[in-house]
C-alpha cells in the first residue's frame, strides 16, 4: 500500500459510487420506456463490484467495477390500445424497472459518494497535520 492508501482506496469508492449513480440514472430515465410486445423490454442496468484485487493481503485496495448486467426479472404486458406501440390485443410491454429499489439505491449510492468524499478529506487533513508537526 502506498503511503496514501487510505486515499487511494476511497478514490476507488468514489469512483464506484459515480458510475453506480450514472447507472441508477440510466434506469429511471427509461421508466416510461414502453415497447411492442414482440421486442424485449428495456431491463434496469445492475452494477457489480469486487474487492480490488491489488495490495489483496496487504490491507485491501478498494472496490472496482466488475461487471454491468441487465435484470432478469419477468416482463410486464399492460393494456393500453391507443399506443402506437400496441398490438393486436392492445398490449405493450413495460420496463423492468422498479421504482422503489432504484431510489434506495439512489439513496445508498449518494451516500456511499458523500462518506468516501468525507474519508478523503479527513485523511488529508491527517496528513496537512503531519507535516504541520514535522515542521515544527
Amino acid at each position: 500500500m502506498s503511503m496514501f492508501g487510505s486515499i487511494d482506496i476511497s478514490a476507488t469508492g468514489l469512483d464506484t459510487a459515480r458510475l453506480w449513480l450514472e447507472v441508477i440514472s440510466h434506469n429511471m430515465a427509461n421508466l416510461d420506456t414502453v415497447r411492442s410486445t414482440d421486442e424485449e423490454p428495456f431491463r434496469a442496468v445492475l452494477l457489480e463490484v469486487a474487492e480490488n484485487p491489488q495490495n489483496l493481503g496487504r490491507g485491501g485496495g478498494g472496490v472496482t467495477p466488475v461487471a454491468l448486467r441487465r435484470s432478469d426479472e419477468t416482463s410486464v404486458l399492460a393494456m393500453d390500445p391507443d399506443h402506437p406501440l400496441a398490438d393486436e390485443n392492445g398490449l405493450v410491454q413495460l420496463p423492468v424497472v422498479d421504482l422503489a429499489s432504484e431510489m434506495s439505491n439512489l439513496i445508498i449510492a449518494s451516500r456511499l459518494y458523500q462518506v468516501n468524499l468525507r474519508a478523503i478529506e479527513s485523511s488529508r487533513e491527517a496528513y496537512a497535520a503531519a507535516l504541520r508537526i514535522g515542521a515544527s
